[in-house]
């Protein structure tokens, strides 16, 4: 059974950087898609990255690409966030979430849930 451990959310101002951790156990990260997701305030849980379990090919969601980073390292089994020159409307909880299909896009396709961890931006 894959289970997930988010950390690295936390307070930051407009414009800073945080690091999202997602660490896997009881299964080979690098045989999953993983899938970033961000639920804001009264919003629904959205996907803003992702890695393909085929090729390791790469999603961003528009509003997050060129300051987003997802990296996978295999040998550590755990999969990294990093966000650049955060804003106040990328406030939310983040979940990582992983399954053995190609992609993990869309909340209702995922297995398996980190914890979530809350991110908040001040201006």
């Amino acid at each position: 059974q894959l289970q997930l451990v988010q950390s690295g959310g936390g307070l930051v101002q407009l414009g800073e950087s945080l690091r999202l951790s997602c660490a896997a156990s009881g299964g080979n990260l690098g045989n999953y898609a993983v899938g970033w997701f961000r639920q804001g305030p009264g919003k629904e849980r959205e996907a803003i990255a992702g890695i393909s379990s085929i090729d390791d090919k790469l999603y961003y969601e528009d509003s997050v690409k060129g300051r987003f980073t997802l990296s996978r390292y295999n040998a550590k089994n755990a999969v990294y966030l990093k966000m650049n020159d955060l804003t106040p409307e990328e406030i939310g909880t983040y979940y990582c979430a992983e399954d053995l299909r190609a992609w993990v896009l869309t909340p209702h396709v995922a297995t398996y849930w980190g914890q979530g961890t809350e991110v908040t931006v001040s201006s």
